[in-house]
């Protein structure tokens, strides 16, 4: 415990980490223990879905730019395609070991701990609850997805704020179709 906080105090941007690791573990714990403290799933799924959505900008805006200098978005081109834009900081900028770190750990894990809970979900026929895993899932993994791609342009390029932009089409479509373009395409 004493090492976490130790690599924790290494942080270069600690609110930022504070946050970035706030917004998850939040959205996890009121899943899993919620209705411990009230039977209301109504209350349960929007306060879940609240923390899905700052945890997702967050990480999407904020997070990823101050911890590993990437930064994504997604744009609509003049023919009305879906574009993404991956965006990557100076290659001279020094990235924090523990940001680093903390960032890439956290952001594979998530998917995989809500997709243990969609297969929990599942398995106890809980299929009320399933739709808010599903929604969790797609957003942790749109994350992971789009930050992977970011880190593979940016490191590929070697210039500073480098700008790559791909069509959805071919990455959306290999991770989740066309579903997953139309949330999140404007």
């Amino acid at each position: 415990m004493a090492e976490n906080a130790l690599s924790f105090a290494l942080s270069g941007h600690p609110v930022a980490l504070g946050f970035y690791l706030g917004f998850r573990a939040a959205a996890l714990l009121t899943y899993v223990f919620g209705m411990l403290f009230t039977h209301n799933f109504v209350l349960i799924f929007i306060i879940v879905i609240l923390l899905l959505a700052a945890d997702f900008w967050n990480t999407k805006n904020v997070t990823g730019r101050l911890l590993v200098g990437l930064r994504w978005w997604n744009e609509s081109s003049p023919s009305g395609d879906s574009v993404w834009v991956f965006e990557s900081a100076d290659p001279q900028r020094q990235i924090n070991g523990t940001d680093s770190r903390f960032f890439w750990t956290v952001l594979y894990s998530t998917p995989v701990a809500w997709g243990l809970l969609a297969l929990l979900a599942i398995l106890k026929f809980e299929f009320i609850w399933l739709s808010l895993v599903v929604i969790a899932l797609i957003l942790s993994s749109t994350n992971a997805m789009a930050f992977t791609r970011c880190d593979k342009f940016g490191k590929a390029s070697g210039i500073a704020n480098s700008v790559f932009a791909r069509s959805s089409r071919g990455i959306l479509q290999r991770f989740g179709g066309s579903m997953i373009s139309r949330l999140y395409g404007g």
